[in-house]
């Protein structure tokens, strides 16, 4: 059987940002000491993406901006015929470079805002002024005619303002907002005591973006990614492992999933020193828990295993262990009671963050 090809592909052009979200999916060690891949390995990346039959590429980081080169990859990537999405803070754009951006061929913009209360937003991404900064730079994507996606990442700290976040990325000029609660990988696992929300708040929060999506129904398109440590079955992580997405690092690694170096044992391949085709078919971590062969029971057996697939590895790894193990947030899970066990011993108050290594 012939193996479909991704449809997109996540760049992680750089670790570097200038903000320190207590949240942030980057892994807790940067590998800081290692060479980012360059423009020309960039470039080839993407043009092997595109004969793979990639469609879109998310430049992400980190903040993409803090590569010189930006323009450059943007261009290569439009040269190849791939949607550019770039995913940045905003902070260190300038709206020149914008422009500049828009003219080698930048598709769309995703700008992450942190809360609709400055101080409360700039607390959380470390960083003072960010929060006007961001609100600024929203204005000139707007005016460039770039379309414009505001993400939120949902937590203690700002789950009260859903529904506000949703009106003021209307207000913004955006035409679609993503509400995405927090996965607990990276720097957001290290901090799980001081973001984790209880479910009264979760609920709260799934009523506030429903009655948004009422409220501004025809103005923007409201996405949100569940909190799945409040649900009765995990999130079809990635669309299935290995099998829409592939993840490059900023030092070359081909990730099926961006936090897939929180699992033991896998083996990576780097684009370094394989064609990106060879790394989608044959790399062991991709093929790691490709499909359903791999699975255990309850899974093996379960009718939503062509639905969530298992749920999600990393987090198998994380709680139970074990990242073959079935996902403890699933109700079925036999380590589902590890997550109920977390969940009851949530602490009162708003701890302070370990922030994001710079």
């Amino acid at each position: 059987m012939t193996l479909p090809g991704p449809i997109g592909l996540l760049a992680e052009l750089t670790y570097r940002c200038p903000l320190a979200c207590p949240y942030c999916s980057n892994p807790l060690a940067l590998a800081a000491g290692a060479a980012e891949l360059d423009t020309v390995e960039w470039t080839r990346v993407l043009h092997e993406a595109a004969e793979l039959g990639v469609l879109q590429v998310h430049l992400s980081g980190g903040e993409p901006a803090a590569r010189r080169d930006l323009e450059q990859i943007v261009r290569a990537a439009a040269g190849a015929g791939l949607y550019t999405n770039l995913i940045t803070s905003g902070i260190g754009l300038t709206e020149a470079r914008l422009t500049a951006l828009t003219e080698a061929g930048l598709d769309h913009v995703q700008l992450s805002i942190q809360d609709t209360d400055a101080d409360v937003a700039d607390r959380i991404a470390g960083y003072c002024g960010a929060s006007e900064r961001k609100r600024r730079f929203a204005g000139w994507v707007v005016a460039s005619g770039l379309p414009l996606t505001i993400n939120a990442v949902i937590h203690r700290a700002n789950i009260a303002h859903c529904g506000e976040i949703v009106d003021e990325a209307v207000a913004l000029g955006a035409r679609r907002v993503e509400i995405a609660h927090t996965q607990y990988y990276g720097w957001a696992a290290a901090n799980r005591a001081a973001l984790l929300p209880d479910r009264a708040a979760v609920d709260r929060a799934l009523a506030d973006v429903e009655a948004a999506r009422a409220r501004h129904r025809g103005r923007i398109v409201v996405d949100t990614v569940a909190p799945d440590w409040h649900a009765r079955f995990p999130k079809p992580c990635m669309g299935g492992w290995g099998a829409r997405i592939v993840n490059i690092t900023p030092h070359g690694k081909a990730l099926p999933c961006h936090a897939a170096e929180s699992i033991p044992g896998l083996e990576f391949w780097t684009v370094r020193e394989y064609s990106l085709a060879d790394i989608w078919a044959y790399s062991p971590a991709f093929n790691a828990f490709r499909g359903t062969g791999w699975m255990p029971e309850p899974c093996q057996s379960c009718e939503r295993r062509d639905i969530d697939f298992g749920g999600c590895r990393c987090q198998a790894s994380v709680l139970a262990g074990d990242a073959a193990a079935t996902d403890p947030i699933c109700e079925r899970s036999p380590h589902h009671s590890l997550l109920l066990a977390m969940l009851e011993t949530a602490p009162d108050g708003l701890p302070a963050y370990l922030y994001r290594e710079r």
